[in-house]
């Protein structure tokens, strides 16, 4: 008899990420003719600017850009994350020592985790938080330690109640604000806090940024925060704030000391991005306020017909969200959100996040992507009107 092949314990109480599990689903009701209209996933479906697009296919065309690529990435795409950082953050960064470029965020995630948490490292992650930091830490070696978020506190961390834990063996925290799920918006308050809190505690800050753009007027960058080099590295991305979330470009910024403690561990994991995508991206990064504002033009149309799905479910939420999701409570009557989300995808075909997937303090929300057209949309509320009429 063969010995029977194992998966790693690393992998325990990991399990498959919810939406390809839920994307699977959705495939198999799709074959059965039910035509899900899917308001879940937070893909972008409008494309980058055209003139990304040329600059991809002009350079693309070139024999010599098909080799491995520097770990560093492109001083180009380098200099233009700087650019980019100065002015719309106010930031300045070195481009040849505080950033470095990403195949997407994500993958930072993994890399920091990686980089710093070992067996007996502790990580403070946020609930409801995005799902990928808890299951970097776990990969890593590292264990989670949550931190509950409240709608009574307006989904900012609780210092006072942080302060009172003990931190001994807290390594780093992953925070992200505009926050997902919530559309929370980032202020110089909080990340002030959050600085001085991982100074006097020795707790690396990792911002997670990836929203700031999306139905925001004031985008702000943790690293705006005096002295916060020393103590914070932020990831950003041109997913979505750039219609490039296929494309895989993101950034590390920190201070040197930071950056090369990462790219020591990323470097033996890839061999940095395709050229022309990188020439490409730096050309999104350079875009002007009217790419940013045709852009938020289109979400605000969009979360319009949101609220009114929203209202006819009879959720409460906050019209002042940032990113590109709406979260609301959901009404009285319904045990938690997985309820609430199976009763609209069985019942009309339209598929909503549940809160919950993002931590138990989640449990009676549910979240809807701002993905998809007006047209979706305003099919998906005629589909819950018609449930509520059969009800």
């Amino acid at each position: 008899m063969m010995k029977e092949i194992k998966t790693s314990g690393r992998l325990n109480g990991i399990g498959e990420y919810y939406f390809s599990k839920k994307l699977r689903e959705i495939d198999e009701l799709n074959k059965q003719g039910k035509q899900i209209i899917n308001l879940g996933v937070g893909s972008p479906d409008l494309p980058p600017h055209p003139d990304v697009i040329a600059v991809l296919a002009a350079e693309s065309a070139k024999p010599n850009v098909h080799a491995y690529q520097s770990y560093k990435g492109s001083p180009v795409l380098r200099k233009a994350f700087a650019d980019w950082y100065a002015t719309w953050y106010g930031v300045t960064l070195d481009p040849e020592t505080e950033i470095l470029p990403l195949i997407g965020s994500k993958e930072g995630i993994m890399h920091i985790c990686m980089t710093y948490l070992e067996a007996g490292d502790e990580a403070l992650v946020p609930n409801p938080g995005y799902p990928t930091y808890q299951s970097a830490v776990k990969l890593a070696g590292g264990t989670v330690r949550s931190y509950t978020l409240t709608e009574a506190n307006g989904w900012f961390p609780d210092f006072d109640a942080l302060e009172k834990e003990d931190l001994k063996r807290v390594k780093l925290m992953w925070v992200n604000y505009p926050h997902m799920p919530t559309g929370t918006a980032a202020t110089e308050e909080v990340f002030e806090k959050l600085v001085a809190f991982g100074k006097k505690h020795g707790i690396l800050i990792c911002h997670d940024n990836p929203y700031s753009f999306i139905l925001n007027d004031s985008p702000k960058s943790i690293l705006a925060v005096p002295g916060a080099k020393d103590i914070v590295l932020e990831l950003n991305s041109l997913s979505k704030a750039q219609n490039m979330a296929g494309w895989r470009v993101g950034i590390l910024a920190g201070a040197k000391e930071r950056i090369n403690e990462v790219l020591t561990f990323k470097s033996n994991m890839d061999s940095g991005m395709f050229l022309p995508v990188q020439l490409a991206a730096a050309t999104a990064l350079g875009l002007g306020k009217e790419w940013y504002a045709s852009l938020n033009k289109v979400y605000a149309a969009r979360r319009t017909r949101v609220f009114a799905i929203l209202d006819q479910l009879g959720c409460v939420y906050d019209k002042n969200q940032t990113g590109m999701f709406v979260w609301a409570r959901i009404p009285e009557g319904y045990t938690d959100g997985y309820t609430l989300s199976d009763e609209v995808l069985y019942g009309a075909n339209v598929f909503i996040t549940p809160g919950g997937i993002f931590g138990k303090a989640g449990d009676g929300y549910v979240r809807i992507s701002l993905c998809s057209t007006e047209e979706k949309l305003e099919q998906a509320l005629f589909r819950i009107q018609q449930l509520a009429i059969i009800n």
